[in-house]
C-alpha cells in the first residue's frame, strides 16, 4: 500500500514521492544520507531506540530527499499538488508551506519511529491537506476507536483521553528535537514553516484539548443530542 504525491511549481520543476506505509528501516541506505540524519544529532530526549541497532533516525532518515529537495525555497511560493492513495485521488493549488506539511506528516507517521508510528493509523486513513477542525475529530475518533475495541477485549478503556494527552506530549519532545535537527540545514522556510504548522497542530492535543473538543462537538452531536 502507497501513497503517491507530485509536486509541481512550474513547467521545469516536478517532485514526485511514493511513500509505502508498510516500510522498514534500512542501515545500508542510511549510511548514505547526511550527518544530521544520524541518531545521536540532536536526539530526541524521549528517544527509545540505540545507537547500536539504528546509526540514523528512521525519521529523518525518511524525510532527508524532500528536506534537500525544498531547501532554500520560500514558504509562500504557489504549488499545485496531486495526492493519490489506493482509494482516491486529490488535487490542490497550495502554498508551498501546506503542500510539504501534508507530505511531511505522512512520511513521519509512517517511519520506523516508534514515537511517531503511533500515528500510523492516522496515515493509513490519509486526508491531504487537513484543516486544525479535521486533524482534531480524526485524531480522537480513532483514539476513541481503540479504546471501544479495548473494551471489547478486557483492557481497560480510556474513555476520558488522558493517554491521548500524553502520547502526543511525547510527541512535542520529537517535535521540539527534530526542530534543531533541520534548523541548521534548512536555507529557506518552506520546509521549517511546514514543520512549524505540523507542530503547531499536535500540540493543540496537549495545551488545548479541552478547547479543541468544544469546537468539534457541533460536528458531533445532533440538535436532539444537544437538548436543543
Amino acid at each position: 500500500m502507497a501513497i503517491e504525491y507530485r509536486i509541481t511549481l512550474d513547467d521545469e520543476h516536478q517532485f514526485s514521492y511514493k511513500i509505502e506505509l508498510d516500510r522498514q528501516y534500512d542501515p545500508q541506505s542510511a549510511e548514505a544520507t547526511p550527518k544530521w540524519t544520524r541518531l545521536t544529532y540532536n536526539q530526541c530526549s524521549n528517544c527509545p531506540l540505540s545507537k547500536e541497532a539504528f546509526s540514523h533516525c528512521p525519521a529523518a532518515v525518511d524525510l532527508h530527499r524532500v528536506i534537500e529537495d525544498f531547501n532554500g525555497l520560500p514558504a509562500i511560493k504557489r504549488a499545485q499538488v496531486a495526492v493519490r492513495t489506493p482509494e482516491r485521488e486529490y488535487s490542490k493549488q497550495v502554498s508551498l508551506e501546506e503542500g510539504l506539511r501534508s507530505l511531511l506528516g505522512v512520511i513521519m507517521a509512517t517511519s520506523a519511529c516508534p514515537l511517531l508510528g503511533r500515528l500510523k493509523p492516522m496515515a493509513n486513513n490519509h486526508l491531504p491537506f487537513a484543516s486544525s477542525q479535521e486533524f482534531i475529530l480524526r485524531t480522537i475518533s480513532l483514539y476513541l476507536a481503540r479504546q471501544y475495541f479495548n473494551f471489547r477485549e478486557g483492557r481497560r478503556p480510556d474513555w476520558e483521553l488522558r493517554g491521548l494527552v500524553r502520547q502526543f506530549q511525547q510527541l512535542q519532545l520529537v517535535n521540539q528535537a527534530f526542530w534543531q535537527r533541520i534548523h541548521d540545514t534548512c536555507e529557506g522556510d518552506s520546509n521549517l514553516k511546514a514543520f512549524l504548522t505540523f507542530f503547531s497542530m499536535s500540540s493543540s492535543m496537549t495545551v488545548s484539548l479541552e478547547t479543541q473538543l468544544q469546537k468539534i462537538r457541533p460536528l458531533v452531536m445532533s440538535a436532539e443530542d444537544s437538548g436543543e
